[in-house]
């Protein structure tokens, strides 16, 4: 025999210490944890930052989520209107970045495919939707109203207020909202422009309250759209006042025709000879109510109106009124827009053949 010793086996795995066996086995089980966060981080992205579903109608979807309600409402409303998959991803995400407790009410408009994150974003900013109601200078309450009436996006009913304390603006709106709290802000911004106005008035105005003032204003809204003659006309209806003079309006005499709707034209003959309350060729001073909403150009040109002589205005056939101190002068230039009314209406005629 020889001296050499034989070579010795291969441990099985079942000869290796306890130890060695248990350190394979975690260094396998860790790789595969590995591997599942990275693909479980890999979903979360892509549910987080991909592409959401597809919008049902014209590449957008709009969704009203309500002042009170929680997370949890929240995701099951952006779920029923298919902007988002699943209300459990929506509410972890939105925990996750810190945005669950900054979420704000209101109509939000997603378009198509926004991802989940966009969508947590833009709700946590409050990018609502904006719906503005224009109520124009010069309109009646009753014609207010019935914008008011006429738009979609408002509720309930609102009865027409008193002449003259709606104060024309354009109003941010929000779906769903009541069309008599929005009324009422219309009213709450005229009484705070108002008071305001009144207490930086000129001195030794003709008008003695702040309603006198929304009257004469509402007269000197209705006699000019040309914005800078607001005030010139404002000082001629408030000489005419000191003198005792009648305001001999027009637009005051088919308002007293037709209260709160009166036709948008020049009074007829009759008209004119009407005895009404309103009828400022025959009555001294002031008619009882305003005869529309006036601006905020008109009221401030009412209580701080610039120094001037004049007693008269008439139309000079640009849109504008020739200005005069004197009844001649005032003559002069009712001739002359007679002359260009004739030729306007020759013109007319003409052109109607």
């Amino acid at each position: 025999m020889s001296g050499r010793r034989p070579a010795p086996k291969a441990k099985r795995s079942a000869d290796l210490p306890l130890l060695r066996r248990l350190g394979i086995a975690f260094g396998s089980a860790a790789t595969t944890l590995v591997v599942l966060a990275v693909v479980m981080l890999g979903l979360g992205l892509w549910l987080y930052q991909g592409p959401g579903p597809a919008a049902a109608h014209d590449g957008s979807t709009t969704v009203v989520l309500r002042q009170g309600g929680g997370i949890s409402e929240i995701a099951a409303t952006l779920r029923g209107a298919g902007v988002i998959r699943s209300p459990a991803v929506f509410i972890a995400a939105a925990q996750v970045s810190g945005a669950a407790k900054r979420l704000k009410a209101g109509e939000y408009e997603f378009p198509t495919h926004a991802s989940l994150a966009s969508v947590i974003d833009k709700i946590r900013r409050g990018d609502i939707v904006h719906h503005m109601i224009t109520i124009p200078e010069g309109l009646t309450s009753e014609e207010a109203v019935d914008i008011l009436m006429a738009s979609p996006v408002l509720t309930g009913a609102a009865p027409a207020p008193a002449e003259g304390t709606i104060l024309p603006e354009t109003y941010e709106v929000r779906r769903g909202e009541d069309r008599g709290a929005v009324l009422q802000r219309m009213m709450d911004a005229r009484d705070t422009l108002l008071r305001t106005l009144w207490a930086q008035r000129k001195g030794n105005l003709p008008v003695e309250t702040p309603e006198q003032a929304v009257i004469l204003a509402s007269i000197v809204e209705k006699e000019t759209a040309v914005a800078d003659e607001r005030p010139h006309v404002a000082a001629v209806f408030e000489n005419r006042l000191r003198q005792h003079i009648p305001l001999g309006s027009d637009p005051t005499v088919t308002y007293g025709v037709n209260p709160g709707r009166p036709p948008a034209r020049e009074p007829t003959k009759p008209e004119l000879d009407s005895v009404t309350p309103y009828n400022t060729y025959h009555i001294d001073g002031l008619p009882p109510t305003p005869i529309c909403n006036p601006g905020r150009a008109s009221l401030a040109a009412v209580l701080d109106p610039p120094d001037s002589n004049d007693l008269y205005f008439v139309a000079d056939g640009t849109g504008g009124h020739a200005f005069a101190s004197t009844l001649e002068a005032h003559n002069k230039n009712v001739e002359h827009w007679r002359a260009i009314h004739a030729q306007q209406h020759a013109q007319t005629k003409t052109a109607g053949r």
